[in-house]
């Protein structure tokens, strides 16, 4: 199956062609026709499978052929947990766009909204947004939804993890119920079934594959070592190949800072992304990363899900995730469009029980090898009983998960909806940009 058999426009093609991309991705291959006819879509789909080209391509072309000349109020309002994410479906429209009058805006925290307001005052056709700042747009009435024909909402499952329940309710209330909405989530939880059944009119459901699959291009390794040794062998490796770039996860942003720090004394170029980085110092070190600047990029969760990077050859989990899922959406980062990629896990004793879940998520054994000269003083344990970090020594712990449908951490603010600080400023997970774009070269 090619783009040229989905039905969409001779100027998408054309810009498709121009990146070299000619055959869609099964969850594009589903999703676009019914999107194009107009169907409201539940579509599931892990990361790395294209899922924003597939409800960019038949939105741009709606937009582009329905007549309409650009208005200062926005015709399509796309919702994402993370900012990052929101800059990356942003350039993403931009190159599906590239032959067509459409314009788009991003509106997220860490930055101010001066020039939000006059980019809104000019008047765009998309607002890409995140939950937290666009309640503020709302909330000063710079921002009129009510002529919005087509909502997406990406990562849904991710904002409810980060507590927007009441947040994407809200917003809900104030876009037009005639309406074409395109829900996509890593999966169809009981909560996501919910808020679908609430403000979606008889959705067409697609899944492309199972919940929590990885790539068979991927390949995962465990190194066991002492926790007190783990900055030295994670030096050691990536002193193996010093070009090479790597995106290391750290469980907390202290240990992220610390690890940059170390690394740099040490002779790697390396940056630190997390929710305590202003959005310009998050804008910076993800650059530098792409363009080889800097070649270790070590992060928080925040990175897992949006972060677009081509060609990622290996991600290093330096503290496992305390949730088994973020596994997953922190490998995908690696082992996109054809290419192989290698999840690398240095393992302390006291996280065979995190081990243990993520084995058993996958459904797979994880190859254990240690490292000569870095052998740990205890075997991992492998079993229902094994050890797990301590929750609250040592800055290890991870920052914890909003409820999924409960009041959003942290101070409550005015209309019950989610603090900016947990979505818009303290942004979770992420993905790279051949996740976004439509398939591999063909």
């Amino acid at each position: 199956m090619s783009f040229d058999s989905l039905g969409l426009a001779p100027a998408l093609l054309r810009a498709l062609a121009d990146y070299g991309y000619a055959n869609p991705t099964p969850i594009q291959a589903a999703a676009i026709p019914p999107a194009l006819e107009g169907h409201d879509l539940l579509a599931a789909a892990q990361t790395g499978t294209g899922k924003t080209a597939a409800f960019a391509l038949p939105l741009l072309q709606k937009l582009s052929t329905s007549g309409q000349t650009m208005t200062r109020r926005p015709r399509a309002l796309i919702l994402t947990p993370t900012r990052e994410l929101a800059a990356q479906i942003h350039e993403n429209m931009r190159d599906y766009g590239k032959h067509i009058h459409v314009s788009a805006t991003t509106i997220f925290g860490g930055v101010g909204m001066g020039p939000q307001i006059n980019a809104l005052r000019r008047g765009v056709d998309i607002v890409i947004a995140t939950p937290g700042r666009l309640i503020d747009h709302l909330q000063q009435r710079t921002l009129d939804l009510s002529a919005v024909e087509t909502l997406v909402l990406d990562e849904a499952d991710r904002m409810l993890d980060m507590g927007f329940l009441p947040a994407l309710k809200r917003i809900l209330q104030v876009v037009p119920k005639k309406r074409q909405t395109l829900l996509f989530s890593a999966t169809f939880a009981p909560a996501i079934k919910t808020l679908a059944m609430e403000f979606m009119h008889n959705p067409r459901e697609i899944s492309v594959s199972a919940p929590n699959t990885v790539t068979a291009l991927v390949s995962h390794q465990v190194h066991p070592v002492d926790a007190s040794r783990k900055r030295d062998l994670l030096l050691h490796v990536l002193s193996q190949d010093s070009r090479r770039q790597s995106l290391v996860f750290s469980r907390t942003k202290h240990g992220a800072d610390k690890l940059v720090t170390y690394l740099n004394a040490s002779g790697l170029r390396s940056a630190a992304i997390h929710g305590n980085k202003s959005q310009n110092a998050r804008t910076r070190a993800l650059s530098d990363f792409k363009s080889g600047r800097v070649t270790v990029l070590v992060a928080t969760d925040i990175a897992a899900r949006g972060i677009d990077i081509e060609q990622l050859p290996i991600v290093i989990n330096f503290d496992l995730p305390s949730v088994a899922e973020d596994y997953v959406h922190r490998i995908g980062r690696t082992g996109r469009a054809g290419m192989e990629g290698l999840a690398l896990s240095l393992v302390s004793h006291d996280e065979s029980g995190l081990l243990f879940d993520i084995r058993k998520l996958l459904k797979q054994d994880i190859a254990i090898t240690a490292v000569a000269g870095y052998e740990p003083s205890a075997p991992l344990r492998l079993d229902a009983g094994a050890p797990r970090p301590k929750q609250g020594g040592g800055g290890q712990r991870q920052q914890s998960r909003a409820p999924r449908q409960g009041k959003p951490a942290g101070a409550a603010r005015p209309n019950g909806y989610a603090p900016q600080g947990r979505g818009d400023h303290a942004a979770g997970n992420q993905r790279r940009r051949n996740n976004r774009r439509p398939a591999a070269k063909a």
